[in-house]
């Protein structure tokens, strides 16, 4: 539940930072009673934040997990990585993305960034210890065709929209309580504190009610980016990085990226219903029954 929380939180917060910044302006924070104006306002500031993430993502990415961009590869491995990101993004028709290595012992790699021809691909060093090479060109791809989707923005676009919902039901459920709760009727000119408090606590609840949407799209596109990976790099390699995720250490990641990695198996008391990726198994079968 921790990593439902943080995800959730992570957005939140994007909001909390715009709402601020909104009354510091004068814009408002969306008057529940104007159901029209409120549509715009939970549009505007719920697109915003997820794109501001999006826009930040690289930038933050490099930070969370301490990655260092190759900018002049230094052995035999950083070379050979290179180049093979340099041939698959070819092939998937995308601009060279930044190549990275983070530090963590747990095999695993993502991509994120805004465009699809200004992206970031990066894995981490326990990947390139335990992986063999054909394996590791497997991930690569399946992170490629991420990138050639334009998933980043996708998911961007959905969550969006969840915040936009999630920013205009709190505040109309907040006023309806104000003055239901807190006895406050049409005569009294704005909100009161309690309409604030309700809107604080809902938003949370709200967004963490509404991320298995988000979680649900994820998946799909995990199984899309398989495939896409099986096109580039060869099926059998893709299954054999699947294989060996299936057999390692857990591949854990931020929150924040869990979403944008290879695999995510940091289990859920919920079961899918807060997973970012499918099981394993299920994505090798879906591998496995591809017709070439």
């Amino acid at each position: 539940m921790k990593r439902v929380f943080l995800f959730v939180v992570t957005n939140l917060a994007v909001l909390f930072v715009l709402g601020i910044i909104a009354r510091l302006l004068g814009v408002g924070a969306g008057d529940p009673s104007q159901l029209g104006g409120l549509l715009v306002f939970a549009a505007f500031w719920g697109m915003g934040g997820a794109f501001i993430s999006l826009a930040l993502s690289k930038w933050s990415a490099k930070r969370m997990v301490g990655a260092q961009v190759i900018q002049t590869p230094q052995n035999d491995t950083e070379q050979w990585l290179v180049s093979t990101v340099t041939h698959l993004a070819q092939a998937a028709g995308v601009g060279m993305p930044e190549v990275a290595i983070f530090d963590s012992p747990q095999p695993n790699a993502f991509a994120t960034g805004a465009r699809r021809n200004a992206s970031l691909v990066a894995v981490s060093t326990g990947l390139l210890r335990t992986m063999r090479k054909d394996e590791i060109e497997g991930v690569l791809g399946h992170e490629l065709t991420h990138v050639s989707n334009g998933d980043m923005v996708t998911m961007t676009l959905i969550q969006g929209v969840v915040n936009a919902f999630v920013i205009f039901l709190s505040r109309v459920l907040g006023g309806i309580i104000d003055r239901a709760v807190f006895g406050r009727d049409e005569r009294d000119r704005g909100v009161g504190m309690g309409y604030y408090l309700t809107v604080m606590v809902l938003q949370t609840v709200l967004g963490i009610a509404a991320s298995p949407i988000v979680f649900a799209f994820s998946r799909g596109r995990e199984f899309r980016a398989d495939a896409g990976g099986a096109r580039l790099s060869g099926r059998e390699k893709m299954i054999a990085a699947l294989e060996r995720l299936k057999a390692g250490e857990k591949a854990d990641l931020p929150p924040q990226l869990q979403a944008f990695g290879i695999s995510d198996d940091s289990g859920s008391r919920f079961g899918r219903l807060f997973m970012t990726h499918p099981p394993l198994e299920e994505r090798i079968a879906r591998l496995r029954a591809m017709t070439t």
